[in-house]
């Protein structure tokens, strides 16, 4: 299991958008993917996390690529 950490980039956290454009593509990668132990690929699941701007999240999963893609996605600001 790969294990990063990723720091939310989004000025609002997580809120529905960000969280939609996360999970549609932890779907789209095709691989099983978790944030903070709750399935990537599902937006509601990111919503219930209340991460706000600046929290520090555990992304892991058994993919490189697809957990790099997610921690990348968690860190960049969908709010710009």
């Amino acid at each position: 299991m790969i294990t990063k950490n990723a720091t939310v980039g989004s000025t609002v956290g997580l809120h529905a958008r960000p969280a939609a454009v996360i999970a549609e593509a932890a779907e789209a990668l095709g691989s099983d993917v978790t944030v903070n132990g709750v399935d990537a690929a599902s937006s509601l699941m990111l919503m219930t996390l209340g991460a706000q701007h600046g929290d520090v999240l555990e992304i892991a999963g058994s993919d490189e690529a697809a957990v790099a893609k997610i921690v990348e996605l968690v860190e960049f600001n969908h709010d710009a």
